[in-house]
C-alpha cells in the first residue's frame, strides 16, 4: 500500500529546532492510540507507521521522519436518535401536559447517544506524517485542510509538551492554483515537466450547483475556455510530473490520488516500509518545488511562534 494517497503541505518557521528523535518516540508511546471505550464518541493516538508488530512509534528513513496517527470514531446513526426522542418527548408531554425545553431535549438527547454508543459502529482513519526537518516542511496524509487540522493539533501538541513549540502555516504560492490552472487550461499549455491529463472539475463562485466535471476526457476543448470566461475556476485538475508521479491539484493547494509510477517494481526489504517510504520522500520532494515554481514561487515562510 503506498504511503501516501493524498497530502497537504505545510511550511516549519525557521527557529523551530526538532527534538532527539527518541525523546519524541517516549511521547509518542505514551500517547499510543487507545480503541473507544463502551460510551466514548472518538479517540485517537499514536501508531508504530512501519505496521503493528514494530515498536518504533516515529521512523527515520534517509534522514525523514515518518509517523502515524491513529483515530477511531463511533457514529449513532440521526434517525435512531431522532426517533427515540421524539418518542420520549410526547411521553413526556402526555404525562406531564408540557413539551420538553431546548435545554431539556439536549439532555434526553445525550442520554440516548451514551445509551446507543455501545452498539454503534466504529470507523478507523489513520493519517502518516512526513516531517522533512532540513527543509522545514510537515506532510499530512490528508485529501483537504480541513481533514489535515485536527491530525496537526496532536502533532502541535506533542511538540509542545516537549518544549518544542511548532510554528506552522500553509504553503501559499505566489499564484492562486485556480487562477494557474485556468491559465494552463486556456493556453492548453503545461507549466514545464507537468502535462495534463483527463480530469477537471470547474466550479463557479457563489454558485455551489454551477459546477462542471471532466473524467477520463481529453481537456483539449473549446468549451473548457468559454466555462473559463464565464467564470467558473478549476477547482481540481489532474496532471502528471516527468511521467513519473500522477496527482490532482486542488484549489487550495492539497495533492490527491497520488500514483507513483513503478514503485510496485522497486525491489524491498522484508516488510516494504523503507522503500515506500524512500520513494515516497523521495519523488514528492522532487516534485513539490517544481509544483510551486509552476505556482509564481512560494510566499514568504511562517515567523516563529
Amino acid at each position: 500500500m503506498p504511503l501516501f494517497k493524498n497530502i497537504v503541505v505545510y511550511r516549519i518557521g525557521p527557529d523551530w529546532k526538532p527534538p532527539a528523535l527518541e525523546r519524541l518516540d517516549a511521547e509518542l508511546q505514551r500517547l499510543a492510540f487507545q480503541p473507544c471505550g463502551p460510551t466514548q464518541e472518538q479517540s485517537a493516538g499514536w501508531v508504530p507507521p512501519r505496521g503493528s508488530g514494530h515498536g518504533a512509534m516515529v521512523e527515520s528513513v534517509g534522514g525523514q521522519w515518518i509517523l502515524k496517527l491513529a483515530v477511531e470514531r463511533k457514529s449513532v446513526p440521526g434517525g435512531a436518535v431522532r426517533a427515540e426522542l421524539d418518542a420520549r418527548c410526547k411521553a413526556i408531554e402526555a404525562e406531564r401536559g408540557r413539551k420538553p425545553g431546548r435545554k431539556e431535549k439536549s439532555e434526553i438527547k445525550d442520554e440516548i447517544v451514551q445509551a446507543l454508543l455501545p452498539r454503534a459502529f466504529s470507523k478507523h482513519a489513520s493519517h502518516v506524517l512526513w516531517l522533512d526537518v532540513r527543509e522545514r516542511s510537515l506532510v499530512i496524509g490528508a485529501g483537504s485542510m480541513k481533514a489535515a487540522e485536527p491530525v496537526i493539533k496532536h502533532l502541535v501538541d506533542v511538540m509542545a509538551d516537549l518544549g518544542h513549540a511548532l510554528p506552522l502555516a500553509p504553503i501559499s504560492t505566489s499564484l492562486a492554483p485556480a487562477t494557474a490552472m485556468a491559465g494552463w487550461l486556456t493556453s492548453r499549455q503545461a507549466p514545464e515537466g507537468f502535462s495534463i491529463d483527463r480530469d477537471l472539475e470547474l466550479k463557479k463562485a457563489g454558485e455551489e450547483k454551477s459546477v462542471v466535471r471532466y473524467a477520463r476526457h481529453s481537456l483539449e476543448l473549446d468549451e473548457i475556455g468559454q466555462h473559463i470566461q464565464e467564470g467558473k475556476l478549476p477547482t481540481q485538475l489532474a496532471l502528471t510530473w516527468n511521467d513519473k508521479v500522477s496527482f490532482v491539484l486542488t484549489e487550495q493547494l492539497a495533492i490527491r490520488r497520488i500514483d507513483i509510477r513503478d514503485v510496485d517494481d522497486a525491489p524491498k526489504g522484508e516488510d516494504g516500509f523503507d522503500a515506500d517510504a524512500a520513494i515516497a520522500t523521495g519523488e514528492l520532494s522532487q516534485l513539490l518545488p517544481d509544483l510551486l515554481a509552476s505556482l509564481g514561487g512560494e510566499l514568504a515562510e511562517p515567523a516563529a511562534g
